[in-house]
């Protein structure tokens, strides 16, 4: 069940250089309860007895863990999932040691049951927005959506290229993988709908996609649905890539999970990119280094049986002071500066 410890790529980004996080941070809620949500279980007179103590540490331990993650310097681009509201990533960007790096927001109120959302924090000197919208996933045969929208976000990277972004937050696992598939099927069309339309204007487009899918690389909502492929399959101009796709077959994941055969590392947490970006030639493309899962020790907490799990905030209604049920995962991208 243990994950080793991953030799952590610290290597210094040059100028041309940005690295690109994606990171579950588990129920960032405020203390203040929100008529329209189902916030009640983090709220303090909740079992949980969340309050302002709790909710600032775990500000602070979401600020320590994506600093750690961009290594020499703050990650350029950081993709989130389960915020409440705009107001918790104020509170990250502005009040934690975050601050330092003045990351702006990109951040819309979606209709999931609970009230998280997903959302999109970047340094402005390193990427410059051109528009956003998020897309509503409405399952089979109902009329609203009531789960996260998929964020959509396009803008220059070092004024050089344009880049298309998709962060998603996918439908859980509630009441077993066989009748929740086809909520994740819903969400993997939306998201491939949207991509189509980009490839249809320029097949050429620059996509990343980032996300807790709940589903794996090999599941059919992601290989055939949204139609990612490994990155030694054959690849036409306008195919997808899932860089995480090789993760299981090492024997590695972003959360543990708990199942008939016991407890397992799934890859949920995954970064996907447009064929073009594995290209070294690409004005922007991936390293050669390619995705990796941040799991570095503060994450992890031994057991009395010497296995290690992750060091979650809560293990029930026992409050632990940890940091989330997933890790990180990242990936570095390279910009070719223009010709003087």
């Amino acid at each position: 069940m243990a994950q080793g410890k991953e030799q952590f790529n610290d290597v210094r980004r040059d100028e041309n250089g940005i690295r690109i996080v994606f990171y579950n941070v588990e129920n960032l809620f405020d203390t203040i309860d929100d008529p329209t949500k189902n916030d009640n279980e983090f709220l303090p007179n909740s079992k949980k007895k969340w309050n302002s103590s709790k909710y600032w540490q775990k500000q602070k331990s979401i600020a320590k863990v994506l600093i750690a993650v961009g290594g020499w310097e703050a990650p350029d681009i950081i993709g989130l999932a389960e915020i409440e509201n705009r107001q918790v990533l104020v509170n990250l960007t502005r009040s934690t040691a975050l601050k330092n790096f003045h990351y702006e927001i990109i951040h819309k109120e979606s209709p999931d049951i609970r009230g998280i959302d997903v959302a999109l924090i970047y340094r402005p000197e390193k990427f410059k927005v051109i528009k956003y919208i998020t897309f509503p996933v409405i399952y089979l045969g109902k009329q609203k959506s009531v789960t996260r929208d998929i964020l959509y976000v396009k803008g220059l990277v070092k004024n050089r290229d344009t880049i298309h972004i998709f962060v998603n937050h996918w439908p859980s696992r509630m009441g077993g993988q066989q009748k929740s598939e086809p909520h994740r099927k819903c969400a993997a069309s939306v998201l491939r709908s949207k991509v189509d339309s980009i490839l249809h204007v320029n097949k050429f487009s620059n996509l990343i996609i980032m996300g807790d899918f709940n589903d794996e690389p090999d599941d059919i909502s992601i290989s055939e649905i949204l139609k990612s492929k490994k990155e030694n399959e054959k690849l036409s101009e306008s195919d997808l890539v899932n860089l995480m796709s090789t993760i299981k077959e090492q024997n590695k994941g972003s959360l543990l999970f708990k199942d008939k055969t016991g407890v397992n590392w799934y890859a949920f947490d995954q970064i996907i990119v447009s064929k073009l970006l594995l290209n070294q030639k690409n004005k922007i493309h991936v390293s050669k280094d390619k995705a990796h899962v941040f799991s570095t020790d503060f994450l992890f907490k031994e057991k009395e049986d010497g296995s290690k799990t992750l060091r979650r905030t809560y293990i029930g209604q026992h409050y632990t002071a940890g940091f989330s049920d997933h890790l990180p995962v990242y990936v570095d991208f390279i910009v070719i500066p223009d010709k003087k």
